[in-house]
């Protein structure tokens, strides 16, 4: 069975699985017999004159481990290899739709710049919250920056890898890109930064604090404000206030369960200490405190 054969299925696009299983489908497509050059002429020809999807399909399935193969140039941004994968099928498509078979050139060659062009768009609109590059000029150095970086890090005598380029490296990797040497410093400052998430992540451990929780001042936010007031009240004429609506004997066993400290930081007296000195049982003295603070609670809601 040829290429052409394997490929003239009714569903060609049955033989690939969905990219929501990375491993299979770049398993599947690597199985995907390859076009000779004359059956891709064919197949571009039917495409061109007859506007044969059939033939579309056959030529994008055949690619597909080409799309596959260039996203592996692109992982060291961190972005899924999947959505790489994704947005490079898209620039095989544009390319099948504009393939000329009379040219002479194998769409492998032609496939690739359209390819790159939209992993390209996509790591530019995705990789950064903000966005690094924006002029033609920016985009061709923000791809080269990376990798020509790594050609420099290293000394000749094998010193630790920089992360920043010294002013000779700037002015090298300017001449070579032909742009100006500030530029190359302002992308490697664009590079070398990184996101900050406002809100807390979902991974986040429990002690994570997001900028969020500083970066807005509410201190003088009403709610706020009438909140701390309170809070304010409560501590101190609150506080007296509650008190007062308590007979002697309860407002002494409040007084010394939760509000009396003594100077050896030992607090106030215990149930049976208590107990002992009214003559009732530790179980009255809790039963005492208990509707004490009740009263209490709801003398302060008034």
């Amino acid at each position: 069975m040829n290429a052409t054969t394997a490929l003239s299925v009714r569903d060609p696009w049955a033989l690939v699985p969905s990219l929501g299983n990375l491993d299979a489908y770049i398993s599947a497509v690597n199985r995907l017999p390859m076009l000779t050059q004359t059956e891709e002429v064919e197949l571009g020809r039917r495409l061109r004159d007859h506007g044969d999807l059939q033939a579309a399909g056959q030529l994008v399935l055949s690619h597909l481990r080409l799309v596959v193969s260039v996203s592996r140039q692109y992982l060291g941004y961190g972005l899924p290899q999947g959505d790489l994968i994704q947005e490079g099928n898209v620039g095989l498509m544009k390319a099948v739709k504009r393939f000329d078979p009379e040219q002479g050139v194998r769409l492998v060659s032609y496939a690739l710049h359209w390819i790159k062009a939209e992993i390209h768009e996509y790591i530019l609109k995705n990789w950064r919250m903000v966005k690094v590059a924006t002029t033609k000029a920016q985009r061709k150095l923000f791809f080269n920056l990376r990798s020509m970086k790594q050609g420099l890090k290293a000394d000749a005598d094998g010193e630790t890898y920089r992360s920043t380029l010294t002013p000779a490296e700037v002015a090298t990797v300017a001449r070579e890109l032909n742009v100006k040497p500030d530029e190359v410093v302002e992308m490697e400052t664009r590079l070398a930064g990184g996101d900050v998430a406002l809100e807390p992540q979902a991974d986040d451990g429990e002690e994570s604090y997001a900028p969020i929780a500083y970066l807005a001042d509410d201190r003088h936010e009403p709610t706020r404000a009438l909140e701390s007031r309170h809070r304010d009240w409560l501590a101190g004429d609150g506080i007296h206030h509650a008190l007062e609506v308590l007979d002697a004997r309860s407002r002494r066993i409040v007084e010394e369960r939760w509000l009396k400290v003594n100077d050896d930081a030992s607090g106030g007296m215990t149930l049976h200490e208590l107990a002992a000195e009214y003559g009732v049982s530790a179980e009255r003295i809790r039963q005492i405190e208990v509707a004490a603070l009740k009263k209490m609670r709801k003398a302060l809601e008034v």
